[in-house]
């Protein structure tokens, strides 16, 4: 298995470098866009408007060859603008499905906060059960499959909370942030003629990331880490100062995403460190602090920080854990 690890690393390291054409100096950030993806799982991007979100998602798309589609979330959407509509064909005298943007491999569901809750509602089927149903038919949406929504802070006009069901169904949430200044210049002189996501090309297939896929799911996880995650998730179910916890697909996302790093990180076994790394972008939209100030993200990071100080690690004996 060594050499298909091996493999595998080397295709991972060649998108995030491809990626890092377009996003410039977010290297973290791009790692976890990537391992989102190898985990078949959905990211959640909270920022300000203009900070690349949306060149992440098509940069990601392009580099592994993947359909690409945008949906520019607004208050007065429908359903149907998101999974497509039935209508009635005179040809065939029947009703024939008109497909929607969510069918394709890469959708950015743009502002995702700008929605009515019907239409937030609208995605839950496809990002949960990868699947639509339309007027009582159900349609498989492609694989691989994965949204990748923007969300714009909360205290902007016009924009509705998303719901707890909805936050969960994301695998992790990330921050890109602004540049810092010598990235800034650099994006600069890189759009100065033509933006370089237009020459952008693919180094990898989505049948190869579909096997990808398939083998993080069998990089080896002892008992311990199993014990370690749930250890972690059942800590913020009991703490004090959230009244809302982590759920067992948080446990599950959590399992997933340390089994990806593993696999980015040349290895055919997860270790306690990958765990521990992945703690916050995993947990922090899923839980909630008492407090409802507008820090609240940075409230949870905080507690989920004071909960890493507190479970013990596996294999680390007792009087290092905070060394």
């Amino acid at each position: 298995m060594d050499d298909v690890v091996t493999e595998a690393q080397k295709t991972i390291e060649k998108i995030i470098n491809n990626i890092e054409k377009i996003i410039i100096g977010k290297r973290q950030a791009v790692e976890l866009a990537v391992m989102t993806v190898i985990s078949q799982g959905h990211l959640l991007i909270a920022d300000p408007p203009g900070v690349g979100k949306t060149m992440l998602a098509r940069s990601l798309a392009k580099s592994i060859d993947c359909t690409f589609k945008r949906i520019q979330f607004t208050p007065d959407m429908l359903p149907g603008d998101v999974t497509g509509v039935s209508v009635y064909n005179q040809k065939i005298a029947d009703f024939e499905y008109r497909p929607g943007p969510v069918m394709s491999n890469i959708v950015l569901a743009d502002e995702i906060n700008r929605a009515n809750p019907r239409v937030q509602s609208a995605l839950l089927e496809c990002m949960g059960e990868k699947q639509v149903s339309v007027d009582g038919t159900t349609y498989n949406v492609p694989a691989p499959f994965h949204v990748l929504a923007t969300e714009n802070p909360v205290e902007y006009e016009s924009t509705f909370p998303l719901p707890e069901t909805q936050l969960d169904r994301f695998l992790m949430s990330i921050n890109l942030g602004y540049p810092s200044a010598s990235s800034e210049i650099d994006i600069l002189d890189r759009q100065q003629f033509i933006h370089p996501i237009e020459k952008l090309e693919a180094v990898t297939t989505a049948d190869e990331i579909v096997l990808i896929q398939e083998l993080v799911s069998r990089i080896h996880a002892d008992n311990t880490i199993k014990e370690y995650i749930v250890a972690l998730t059942g800590a913020t179910r009991n703490h004090s100062s959230l009244y809302l916890g982590a759920s067992p697909r948080g446990s599950l996302a959590l399992y997933r995403a340390a089994q990806a790093q593993a696999l980015m990180k040349n290895r055919d076994y997860v270790l306690p460190d990958d765990v521990k790394a992945l703690v916050v972008p995993v947990l922090s939209h899923r839980i909630k602090p008492l407090t409802s100030s507008n820090t609240r993200s940075g409230d949870a990071k905080a507690i989920l920080s004071e909960i890493l100080q507190t479970v013990p690690v596996p294999g680390v004996p007792h009087d290092r854990q905070h060394s």
